[in-house]
């Protein structure tokens, strides 16, 4: 780690100056918001019994799900992605010669692959586990339970994927209409709540994945077009969205979670309005601070700690759970669940929960020794050749598909042979293998020719 760190140091005082370092942090802190909130939800327990339960946390102590409005900052993400994705999409459209073909899809084959390469260790691990614990008899619902449980982030990687393939269309969109290019999601997210809460349409909430966080991107753009740098703005997005988001949860119809809440609904998968009105308070108050935030990341140790987790944020995130799975594992073979009988909510368990984090952190540090080389190394998408039409949307499309289904449904199987749903698990790699890498893309011989 020391080396890494020093790694981090170098880079962090090698940036320009005119970067905007609050945009790499709210990376990092989103992230690391969402894995502490994982982590410090999670309610497993032994009971008198000696079973192994789990307990929603959000069901026993009600109160906790005031907490989700700050552990549930995937908003923010996407807020940063619009200024990333802004800045890199107008940096190659600058770029581009004239009449050049081809620079859209060798800009989203670029970003896909930064997004899904360090997707496919974790994905080969579980399809790995899941079909030698299948062959050795364990229970394919413990199985399942233990790939959901792991894998389950994948679902953001699908959607940001989605939003990040629309940044032309989005981008230009922001330059014509400005604002409204962003407040035309609100009518969008509201109607597709009415059609599936009031009219009962069948799927149509799963629209909102795209209406909400496609809202929160365009705000990226204007972020970048300096559109907040009166702070007012930015206030007055925190205030007005804060009022809304009280206004529809504490006295309306959405439940104050902003996760799964207790009866099976949840503002975020599929996302709601509620979650697009937090989004909008989340940006608000981020950016009001701003100012603040920019002045602290002049120290050169939490500008380095920041470069740092930047340098490894998807590992952190894909593994996190991973982590968490294999501690619970040995703690319940290994020990016999000890250290477990607390339940979730109560005084004993609020007080070991410092502890367990530590150990949640413990294990997850050598996946990142392990993995996080796989955020730094990428290899020339086709050997530098353009990808063709077909294979971007059928790629694109794949590799969407399946961390989908990596999520909805789990890659493990209740009835085939192996144990897996071979095509979950295929789909991310040959989507990658169209557009020209990862481990199953061979290259052909015009590409080793031009090479």
């Amino acid at each position: 780690m020391a080396g890494m760190w020093k790694k981090a140091r170098d880079l962090a005082s090698q940036a320009p100056p005119e970067r905007n370092r609050w945009v790499d942090f709210l990376r990092a802190l989103s992230i690391l918001a969402v894995v502490f909130g994982h982590w410090l939800m999670a309610g497993l327990y032994v009971d008198a019994s000696g079973e192994l339960l789990r307990e929603d946390l959000l069901s026993t102590v009600e109160w906790t799900q005031w907490l989700t409005w700050g552990f549930q900052v995937m908003p923010v993400f996407f807020l940063v992605g619009g200024y990333s994705n802004g800045v890199s999409w107008g940096a190659t459209l600058r770029k581009a010669e004239a009449g050049q073909t081809g620079v859209y899809r060798d800009w989203l084959a670029a970003r896909v692959q930064r997004l899904i390469a360090p997707t496919f260790p974790v994905l080969l691990l579980w399809a790995v586990l899941a079909v030698a614990l299948t062959q050795l008899g364990l229970s394919r619902e413990q199985i399942r339970m233990a790939t959901e449980a792991a894998l389950i982030p994948v679902w953001f990687l699908a959607v940001y994927l989605l939003v990040t393939a629309c940044t032309p269309l989005t981008h230009r969109a922001w330059e014509r209409f400005g604002w409204a290019s962003f407040a035309i999601y609100i009518p969008l997210a509201m109607t597709t709540d009415w059609l599936t809460f009031t009219v009962g349409v069948p799927w149509i909430n799963f629209t909102n994945f795209l209406w909400v966080f496609l809202g929160i991107h365009q705000l990226g753009y204007a972020w970048r077009a300096g559109r907040f740098d009166n702070r007012m703005v930015a206030f007055g997005c925190f205030a007005i969205g804060l009022a809304v988001l009280i206004s529809i949860t504490v006295y309306g119809f959405y439940p104050v979670s902003m996760v799964s809440a207790p009866g099976g609904f949840s503002n975020s998968l599929p996302p709601t309005l509620a979650l697009f009105a937090l989004g909008i308070v989340q940006v608000g108050l981020v950016l009001s601070l701003e100012p603040l935030g920019r002045k602290m990341l002049d120290n050169l140790t939490i500008w380095t700690a920041t470069v740092l987790m930047n340098g490894m944020i998807m590992t952190v995130y894909l593994w996190h759970l991973t982590a968490f799975v294999l501690v619970m594992t040995v703690t319940w073979l290994a020990f016999g669940g000890a250290a477990l009988d607390s339940v979730p909510g109560s005084g004993e368990w609020w007080a070991s929960r410092p502890l367990w984090l530590g150990i949640y952190i413990l294990a997850l540090l050598p996946m990142i020794a392990i993995f996080a080389r796989n955020e730094r190394t990428f290899t020339a998408i086709r050997g530098g050749r353009t990808v063709p039409k077909a294979r971007v949307v059928a790629g694109v499309f794949l590799i969407c598909a399946g961390l989908a289904a990596t999520a909805g449904v789990t890659i493990a199987s209740p009835d085939s042979l192996s144990g897996i749903r071979l095509w979950v698990v295929a789909a991310p790699f040959i989507g990658a293998a169209l557009l020209g890498f990862g481990p199953a893309y061979k290259p052909s011989k015009k590409t080793r020719a031009a090479k």
